[in-house]
């Protein structure tokens, strides 16, 4: 081997060295000897299987050059747990805008160790890949894509020749997502129009909700919990999530103390946790995508934002709408692995306290949501329930 061999292969060891660091995620450990405890993984290994389903009775709209399609099609991922001794609960994941179904495949794989069946696709057109770029008002078409999904799932729930047989109770269906995804699992569960009462448990991580008023929350029991950070420079924490306990009678609001908009998604504790706030390069790529009126309060900008579900018949009012990344950002956030942790023990705790199979658990799931979580954590997390 001469010389500039063995150059070559220095510099391609440490350029592979350098990928590995910085794909492994970032790891961190809570504070106090209960949430270390919650935070163990579950008994159950985590199968990982591709999925894909086609929703022939729908179509994918055109989107600038491209010029649409005759179905909706849903590539991703189903995490669940091998050897599971009775149906458990069914979660449906959904990304943010320009994100794709693996953001949040940290609490996916946790709680897939713990019983759960967790799904995750790519949305036609919000996903990162969306042709013609990704389309923020497709969201409108999403609760129908959340409610196929399911329909899929539990299809295959009851084939007994497939591996998820006989694996989900369709008693405990929850929904989850990160930003446009969290806005997704609010409409899904609570739109007069569009609400799937499948639905039992709702998680909106960071989603829009400045336009939900308390009747849009009227008439409809189903537990949710909103988790925000306060640091949030996309979707600011005092218009969005800090409305949710004065909106919804017996919600929980979680507060992770500087944390970052962008923080919560996966790539954040990877290749995005060199910077010192990821809501940086969030903001940049949001500007890219967002329609050049996204901040404007006129008529016509807010019909086009949700077609067909906006309106105070069905609870929204879009007169007052802030530009994300349009305020001060703070230099510094909360790390993302730290992020992550709280985001997946607080969402544990709660779906938790609402499937668990007994009643003490249930009870002892909320008491360490309300009270052990953000007693050990104090300088990083609080969490609120507003009066039922």
């Amino acid at each position: 081997m001469n010389k500039w061999q063995i150059i070559l292969l220095v510099l391609i060891t440490l350029g592979a060295t350098g990928y590995w660091f910085a794909a492994i995620p970032a790891t961190a450990t809570p504070a106090g000897k209960d949430s270390n405890i919650a935070y163990l993984p579950g008994s159950y290994k985590v199968i990982t299987d591709s999925f894909e389903a086609v929703d022939a009775a729908r179509k994918t709209q055109p989107n600038n050059d491209f010029t649409g399609s005759d179905s909706r099609v849903f590539k991703g991922k189903i995490w669940r747990p091998e050897g599971l001794q009775q149906p458990g609960p069914l979660l449906v994941y959904s990304h943010g805008f320009m994100s794709f179904h693996q953001e949040g495949l940290y609490h996916a794989r946790f709680l897939a160790s713990h019983g759960y069946t967790v799904v995750a696709v790519d949305y036609p057109l919000t996903n990162f890949f969306a042709p013609g770029k990704p389309k923020l008002v497709d969201v409108v078409n999403q609760p129908a894509d959340v409610s196929f999904l399911i329909d899929t799932v539990l299809k295959r729930n009851g084939d007994s020749g497939d591996a998820l047989f006989n694996t989900i109770d369709s008693r405990k269906i929850a929904v989850a997502g990160v930003s446009l995804g969290g806005m997704t699992s609010t409409l899904v569960t609570f739109h007069r129009k569009v609400r799937d009462p499948r639905i039992t448990a709702a998680i909106s991580i960071a989603g829009p909700a400045a336009m939900f008023t308390a009747d849009f929350f009227a008439n409809n029991n189903v537990p949710f919990m909103m988790i925000g950070a306060s640091g949030d420079a996309m979707v600011p924490f005092d218009k969005n999530a800090a409305s949710i306990p004065q909106k919804v009678p017996g919600s929980i609001l979680v507060n992770l103390h500087n944390a970052s908009h962008a923080g919560f998604a996966q790539p954040a504790s990877t290749f995005m946790r060199f910077f010192a706030n990821p809501d940086s390069i969030g903001c940049r790529e949001l500007r890219k995508n967002l329609p050049a009126t996204s901040g404007d309060n006129s008529s016509d900008n807010n019909a086009s934002f949700m077609p067909g579900l906006d309106g105070a018949e069905y609870g929204i009012d879009l007169s007052d709408r802030t530009m994300p990344c349009s305020g001060d950002m703070p230099a510094t956030a909360m790390k993302a692995s730290r992020q992550h942790l709280f985001t997946t023990l607080a969402a544990y705790s709660f779906l938790e306290s609402i499937f668990a199979d007994d009643a003490a658990g249930r009870e002892s799931a909320h008491q360490f949501l309300l009270q052990t979580l953000p007693a050990e954590n104090s300088t990083e997390v609080s969490v609120t329930q507003s009066a039922k």
